[in-house]
C-alpha cells in the first residue's frame, strides 16, 4: 500500500495527529477493536487486523504506548534504561550499542543516560526511569551502597548491574576480572625486563580501579620489586590530567621505564604525553581497555581488551530472562579479558634504565 505523506493546510496549520476513532470509522470497526490490535491484544481476526493495520497506515496512525501503559497496569513501556558512566566513552559507548544490538530484537528500546561518577544524578536519573514504567534498569553505577533500590527490586524491576557490582543489594551482575587483567598486564611489562613501572588509575574509590590497582600491586610484588609509591599516581580523570602526570613521572630522577594506563581516555593521555617527549618508543605502555585505532598508532598499542560485545550480550541474557519471568538466584557473570600485544607493551628497558 502506498502512503502519502500529509502535507500542512493552506493556512500553514500542522494538521492534527490521527486518533484510534479516525482508525476505526476508516477501518469500519469499533475503538476497541483498533485498540487490541495496536496493543497486539487477542480477540480480533486476521482479516480485520489487516483492515486495521493498513487503515492505521494510510493515516499516519502513531500509537501512544505511554498512555496505554497507563491504562494497563500490567502492561510495558517496551524501554530498558542503561545508566552509564559516560556514553562518550568509547567503552560505554561500545557497550550501549551491544546492548541496543541484543535486545532490539525483543521489541525492547534503551534509554540512555551519563552518570559522570555523580551519585545524585544516579539517583534522580533511577527515579524518573521508575516513573516513566522502565521494563527493566542496566546499571553501571555512580553511588556505592545500593540500598535505595531494594524496593523497586522487591517490586520486581530487573535490575543487572555492569561493569561494578551492587553492594547492599544481592542482584544480578556482569563484571571483568579487572585483577587479573591488571596483573596480567604489569606481569607482561615485568617479563620484558621492566623494574620501574608507573600507574596511573582512576578515581580512588571506584571499584574498577581498586581492583586494577591490586592487581598492579600484586605483580609488582610477586616479582620481588620494591614498591614505589611515587609510581602509582590516582585520581586522573581526562587525557590531559593523564597526559600531565606522565611528563612529571618523566622528569623525575628516576623515571618509569613502562607504564600502566588504568583506561583508555589515560591511555591516550598518555600516548601524546609519551610523542611529545620524543620517548614513544622507548618507554612501554599497556592500556587497560581496547578503543577505535588503537591499533593504528605507532607503535600499535598493547591493552587490555575487555570484550564489550560479549558483556552486552550477557547482559541482555539476563535481562531477557527477568523479563520472561525468571525468578533464579541472582547470576554474578565475571567473564575474563584478554592481553592484546601490539608492540607497545613489548618495548624493552633501555641499558640507561637501573635494575631494582
Amino acid at each position: 500500500m502506498t502512503t502519502t505523506m500529509t502535507q500542512p493546510g493552506a493556512d500553514g496549520a500542522r494538521p492534527s495527529r490521527a486518533t484510534m476513532k479516525d482508525v476505526a470509522r476508516l477501518a469500519g470497526v469499533s475503538i476497541k477493536t483498533v485498540s487490541r490490535v495496536v496493543n497486539g491484544e487477542p480477540g480480533a481476526g486476521d482479516a480485520v487486523r489487516q483492515r486495521v493495520l493498513a487503515a492505521a497506515d494510510r493515516l499516519d496512525y502513531r500509537h501512544n504506548h505511554g498512555a496505554s501503559t497507563l491504562r494497563r497496569k500490567d502492561a510495558r513501556s517496551g524501554i530498558v534504561g542503561a545508566l552509564l558512566q559516560d556514553v562518550g566513552n568509547s567503552f560505554s559507548a561500545g557497550l550501549l550499542r551491544a546492548l541496543e544490538d541484543a535486545l532490539r530484537g525483543a521489541g525492547l528500546s534503551v534509554l540512555a543516560a551519563s552518570l559522570d561518577e555523580e551519585p545524585e544524578r544516579e539517583r534522580g536519573i533511577v527515579a524518573d526511569l521508575v516513573a516513566r514504567r522502565a521494563d527493566g534498569l542496566v546499571l553501571m553505577p555512580a553511588s556505592r551502597r545500593h540500598e535505595y533500590l531494594i524496593s523497586e527490586y522487591r517490586a520486581g524491576l530487573p535490575l543487572v548491574f555492569v561493569d561494578r557490582e551492587p553492594h547492599g543489594l544481592d542482584c544480578d551482575s556482569v563484571t571483568v576480572n579487572n585483577h587479573g587483567g591488571a596483573l596480567a598486564a604489569t606481569a607482561h611489562l615485568i617479563a620484558a625486563g621492566h623494574r620501574r613501572i608507573a600507574m596511573l588509575s582512576d578515581l580512588h574509590d571506584i571499584e574498577t580501579a581498586v581492583q586494577r590497582r591490586a592487581g598492579y600491586r600484586a605483580a609488582i610484588d610477586a616479582a620481588g620489586i620494591a614498591f614505589d609509591p611515587a609510581l602509582l599516581v590516582h585520581s586522573v580523570r581526562s587525557e590531559q590530567e593523564a597526559a600531565e602526570v606522565v611528563t612529571r613521572l618523566l622528569a623525575l630522577a628516576d623515571p618509569p621505564t613502562a607504564i600502566l594506563a588504568g583506561r583508555n581516555i589515560i591511555t591516550i593521555g598518555s600516548v601524546r604525553a609519551l610523542r611529545t617527549a620524543g620517548l614513544i618508543h622507548q618507554v612501554a605502555l599497556v592500556g587497560f581497555d581496547d578503543f577505535p585505532m588503537a591499533d593504528l598508532v605507532e607503535p600499535g598499542l598493547t591493552v587490555v581488551r575487555q570484550d564489550v560485545r560479549r558483556i552486552g550480550a550477557e547482559v541482555s541474557r539476563i535481562l531477557l530472562d527477568r523479563l520472561g519471568g525468571s525468578i533464579a538466584p541472582p547470576q554474578h557473570v565475571v567473564l575474563e579479558p584478554s592481553l592484546v600485544l601490539r608492540g607497545s607493551g613489548e618495548i624493552r628497558p633501555g641499558p640507561q634504565a637501573r635494575t631494582r
